[in-house]
């Protein structure tokens, strides 16, 4: 078991850091598996591949930290404030992000599957690739996002805002949603 010492603080699995004060901290690889991290302040903090699984990120600002990598699956981070945060290749499979701001975040192949996004604000997110498969968007704010290449297979968008959101087809048209529709915007090179 990795423990380490930051801020004061020793970090092992299921530690209690509510309200802790991490921004800018070098957690990289840290194991804080069901750590409890609820209106923790991890702004611009390290976190790439961690190991959060199970972890409490209720209402943590994470303001554009590094988490490029981190295993994330079953984590809670219902509002939690994720705005250009480094979400690339993470792990978020069946995480609560209910409310959650991930605006301008970028969470290219990141596996997002069975993730509740519900009234998620994803404006301007990059989905390059994502795995959204059976994920829950209702409501959620995809406006300007890049879906291209995403896996939206059994993802409930009933009632998401997808003005300005870019897809694919799959055989190499791009599309964006308009406000009379989608129009094809360009193709994609191969």
């Amino acid at each position: 078991m990795k423990i380490r010492k930051e801020n004061g603080y020793e970090i092992r699995p299921g530690a209690d850091l509510y309200e802790a004060n991490l921004g800018g901290a070098n957690l990289r690889e840290a194991d804080l598996r069901g750590a409890n991290l609820i209106n923790a302040n991890l702004m611009g903090a390290d976190l790439e591949d961690a190991y959060l699984v199970g972890a409490d990120l209720e209402d943590a600002y994470l303001v554009g930290a590094d988490l490029g990598g981190a295993n994330l699956e079953d984590a809670y981070l219902e509002k939690a404030r994720l705005e250009r945060a480094y979400l690339r290749g993470a792990n978020l499979r069946g995480a609560n992000l209910k409310g959650a701001d991930l605006g301008e975040a970028n969470l290219g192949r990141a596996n997002l599957r069975e993730a509740d996004l519900g009234g998620a604000d994803l404006w301007g997110a990059d989905l390059y690739e994502a795995n959204l498969g059976g994920a829950n968007l209702r409501e959620a704010d995809l406006r300007g996002a890049n879906l291209i290449n995403a896996n939206l297979r059994g993802a409930n968008l009933k009632e998401a805002n997808l003005l300005g959101m870019r897809i694919d087809d799959g055989q190499g048209n791009l599309y964006e949603c308009q406000r009379d529709g989608w129009g094809i915007v360009g193709s994609i090179s191969a």
